[in-house]
């Protein structure tokens, strides 16, 4: 087994990226923090053609030299927007045909293993702030919650990995319906 070069990875262009059709999923950020947590979700994104980020409250924007650490230019890939408020954010998607989902601890929330995108539905996913989650009233404007198993002793994952998980298990799913 040899690890591949980098040439050998047959990778899109910035230009062929942003023609290319994208995954219908909208990445939603709510207050987080953490700089390199934004720059991992546009990486992410970027390597699952997700088609979009929304930046929300306290969450940075690009250019930022941060962000970037971790995105390594997906943040020039990835579209992106800036809304102040979470809420407002939420309301638009809806008004535009999204479902939109909290990945939040709640109840009735639904299990990511028992989670089925519908092949033609845009989504959007709502990740929350490091400490606090996605915010109640965000939550109660969402059509639903997913929320990752978890069986150790801590109950949460870094928002940067459980973007990872939730967006891959869910391009998975829909690519191979």
């Amino acid at each position: 087994m040899r690890k591949l070069k980098n040439t050998e990875l047959d990778r899109l262009s910035v230009d062929e990226y942003k023609v290319t059709d994208k995954t219908p999923i909208t990445v939603v950020l709510d207050n987080v923090r953490s700089c390199n947590n934004i720059g991992s979700v546009f990486r992410t994104s970027d390597a699952l053609l997700i088609e979009k980020v929304i930046l929300c409250g306290i969450t940075a924007t690009p250019p930022n030299k941060d962000i970037h650490k971790t995105a390594l230019d997906a943040e020039k890939s990835v579209p992106w927007e800036y809304f102040e408020e979470t809420e407002l954010a939420v309301a638009q998607l809806k008004e535009n045909g999204y479902r939109v989902f909290a990945v939040e601890q709640v109840e009735n929330s639904i299990s990511l293993p028992d989670f089925t995108p519908e092949k033609d539905q845009k989504l959007a996913l709502v990740f929350g702030n490091e400490v606090k989650g996605v915010q109640q009233s965000v939550v109660n404007n969402c059509d639903g919650a997913i929320e990752i198993p978890q069986y150790g002793t801590k109950h949460s994952f870094n928002i940067s990995v459980s973007a990872g998980i939730v967006l891959w298990d869910l391009v998975y799913k829909l690519r191979s319906q």
